[in-house]
């Protein structure tokens, strides 16, 4: 054979395992081709091509095997137990940019699926690899190593501490601080995910100066980097009142209240939810939010959106109003109650209902001024229904008798109170007849009012155990009354009347 055969050889050889890698990965993009591949034993194919001679064969392998591994956990085990990961690792430290890229794809594709998976990552020795390429002179290959990092950390505390230990965070904080807007977005994402799991971790991202920088990018136009930053800055903020307060001293409000109003609605979602997360800590960060118009805005920002959207704006009234009885007259003076009134009317999912069942009972629990506010917005009825509907889950039926007995127990307003004489079962009965008895004895016109409206008869109607807090109450009704008209209104004594008709003897004259 001559050596221009030879070498025909080599070059069809080589033609060969370049056309079977980029089919493989072309395939791979499509869901329909996944069962079929790994039935064909694709992943043995192409493991000894990430070590081939050919760079663009490497890379292409990689990125066919990363296509693979993200598709779901079976495959990505597989390519953990076909001992894959050593010679990605191996080659990271070695290959150009693109390898390095499609590398990082890999490990980011195995971890992202389960905390054992991503355990495998660290174990192989992946993490520190990873760290050096967030040194790259690469974007794109720091950009492709701190999601790998990410999707290692986001899933536990131990994962997290792993990237921590590697030294990540500061080459991440710098990473937010480049120019290209992908990476920018990466490296938030993975500050939030190494912040969410502890105090601990939230403040090693702080002492690596991340606050600031972040909180310059909150007016950033890009609506997936703002997302990322406000995500970050809430993961820091959630753990403790000292980190809360670091976040607002960097001067995150008013600002951004402004992305309360944005298009994007995870960065309306996320604003949100940073705010919450600041507001529950303690009734000062509340007042400040409140100062810097923060419950109007939040109150705005619900009555423009649905859904899961709404979620924290509405949790966030609540924690605002848990503090005091003043905070919560902010959120009734800014018009918070009819907003989360509409909330319980209208939306479908339990439980947004439910977290806004809980806010009204926060805002109604303080004062019968309180509890007026929300009376008068025609909530208990509301609140009674989902908690009496077996359809309601168990947490809405929770949440929802617990707001009830919050605002029954301080409201004195009883128009509002009267539709639930009708309907409420015992254990919220005893309730509303107890502000019925401790509201009577002190307004002559509600007496009134409570005998022509049907009220009077309808607590005649009420059987209770003697001795009972019912019977207690029921009795402090009654002696409201002449003994003439509560016996009158007592069941039975219609009959007893015509009874006395049918044996009364008239005087003859």
């Amino acid at each position: 054979m001559s050596q221009r055969q030879v070498l025909q050889v080599f070059e069809q050889y080589q033609k060969a395992r370049t056309q079977f890698v980029q089919t493989v990965a072309e395939l791979a993009t499509r869901p329909q081709n996944i069962e079929t591949l790994q039935n064909a034993g694709v992943l043995s194919l192409l493991r000894p091509l990430l070590l081939d001679v050919v760079p663009t064969i490497q890379q292409t392998s990689a990125l066919a095997l990363g296509r693979l591994a993200n598709y779901n956990d079976d495959l990505a085990e597989a390519v953990v137990k076909g001992d894959i990961l050593p010679q990605l690792v191996y080659s990271l430290a070695e290959q150009n940019r693109f390898y390095k890229k499609a590398a990082a794809f890999v490990l980011r594709a195995v971890a992202k699926h389960s905390p054992q998976l991503a355990q495998s990552i660290v174990d192989c020795g992946a993490v520190d690899m990873l760290v050096i390429c967030l040194e790259d002179f690469d974007p794109g290959v720091k950009e492709a190593a701190a999601w790998a990092l990410g999707c290692v950390a986001r899933h536990n505390a131990e994962l997290s501490q792993a990237v921590v230990d590697a030294g990540a965070v500061p080459l991440l904080v710098l990473c937010i601080q480049e120019p290209e807007i992908a990476l920018k977005r990466i490296a938030a994402s993975a500050l939030s995910d190494l912040s969410k799991h502890s105090p601990e971790l939230a403040q090693t991202v702080v002492d690596a100066g991340a606050i600031a920088h972040l909180a310059q990018m909150i007016l950033n136009p890009d609506a997936k980097l703002k997302r990322q930053v406000l995500s970050a800055l809430s993961q820091i903020a959630k753990h403790s009142v000292d980190l809360a307060e670091m976040v607002v001293e960097a001067e995150i409000f008013p600002v951004v209240l402004t992305c309360l109003k944005d298009p994007d609605e995870y960065v309306k979602k996320n604003s949100a939810t940073l705010i919450r997360e600041i507001a529950r800590h303690t009734p000062e960060l509340s007042q400040l939010i409140v100062n810097a118009g923060g419950v109007a805005a939040v109150i705005d920002c619900i009555g423009n959106c649905k859904g899961n959207v709404r979620l924290p704006g509405i949790m966030m009234l609540g924690y605002v109003a848990a503090h005091s009885e003043n905070l919560a007259m902010a959120v009734i003076i800014s018009k918070g109650v009819p907003q989360l009134a509409i909330c319980l009317s209208e939306e479908a999912e339990d439980h947004i209902k439910a977290a806004a069942a809980w806010s009204l009972g926060q805002i109604g629990r303080h004062t019968p001024e309180h509890a007026r506010a929300v009376a008068v917005a025609n909530v208990l009825p509301k609140l009674l229904s989902l908690y009496m509907d077996t359809e309601s889950s168990e947490d809405l039926q929770v949440k929802a008798k617990k707001a009830l007995k919050n605002i029954l127990q301080k409201c004195t307003h009883l128009p509002a109170l009267e539709p639930l004489l009708h309907d409420a079962p015992p254990n919220i009965l005893k309730h509303v007849v107890g502000q019925f008895s401790k509201v009577l004895p002190h307004d002559s016109k509600a007496r009134r009012l409570f005998v022509t409206s049907g009220g009077l008869k309808k607590i005649q109607e009420i059987s209770a155990d003697p001795g009972s807090p019912l019977q207690e109450y029921i009795n402090t009704i009654n002696n409201c009354y002449p003994e003439e008209i509560v016996r009158y209104y007592s069941p039975g004594y219609s009959q007893t009347l015509l009874e006395r008709v049918d044996h009364y003897q008239p005087v003859l004259s």
